[in-house]
């Protein structure tokens, strides 16, 4: 089993700091660089460079939480969860599909324990 994992790049889990501009605020953040890939994959299906999809990640989670707490984590887990809806066929592979064209609430409906709230079910009708 942890050859599956063991064998990985050596340089796909040291840690990258990049230097980026917040709405003017220049701020650190450090993640691996695999993690780093993933946010590049992300950014490039939505013709964004990483540096403006983590700005919008992070303006979008101020509106929707009210804070970000810890963004790093925040964004490790932007990197892991587009994985598993890929893995899952909730996302297309097929990397010319837009992100922002995706039905948020059909790729999120039924996830699985521990992936967050779901939205919520349409109301019955009588």
């Amino acid at each position: 089993m942890c050859e599956i994992f063991i064998s990985a790049e050596p340089t796909s889990y040291e840690g990258r700091t990049r230097s980026v501009r917040l709405h003017g605020v220049v701020t650190s953040i450090r993640l691996e660089n695999l993690f780093w890939a993933v946010l590049e994959e992300i950014a490039e299906r939505d013709g964004l460079g990483v540096v403006q999809l983590i700005e919008r990640l992070y303006d979008e989670l101020v509106v929707a939480r009210g804070e970000v707490g810890n963004f790093a984590s925040f964004l490790r887990v932007t990197a892991l969860r587009y994985q598993a809806l890929l893995a899952a066929q909730r996302i297309p592979a097929d990397r010319s599909v837009p992100i922002r064209s995706l039905d948020a609430k059909q790729v999120l409906r039924e996830l699985p324990p521990g992936w967050g709230r779901a939205p919520p079910a349409p109301e019955a009708t009588a």
